[in-house]
């Protein structure tokens, strides 16, 4: 199965160590923005109770969902505490032209 492309922001759009809510085809994602200024997706509800993680808080490469507080490296998807054990998906990135795009399947 090929990837498609989508653009999902301008680079503008998302500040620096945080993240912001992108819907297509009826599904959510988390675009992120590193303190590194790397841009970084996943799927956008909490793997816990499907809370949208665009509220939570972004430190450094975690996101910790607004409702429980569970945390999620958002480079890998990879759960990192309780009450969250399910990772998050993840999605390639790139950027071009000042737009993030993310590949789906």
């Amino acid at each position: 199965m090929t990837n498609l492309w989508i653009k999902a922001c301008s680079v503008d759009d998302v500040d620096e160590e945080d993240v912001i809510r992108f819907d297509h085809g009826g599904r959510t994602f988390a675009i992120y923005r590193s303190p590194e200024d790397e841009f970084f997706a996943t799927d956008g509800l909490c793997t816990h109770e499907k809370i949208h993680l665009a509220d939570g808080l972004v430190m450094d490469e975690i996101i910790e969902c607004p409702k429980h507080n569970g945390r999620f490296n958002y480079r890998t998807g990879q759960a990192k505490g309780a009450p969250v054990c399910i990772d998050l998906k993840t999605y390639p990135v790139k950027v071009e032209a000042g737009n993030v795009f993310i590949a789906v399947e």
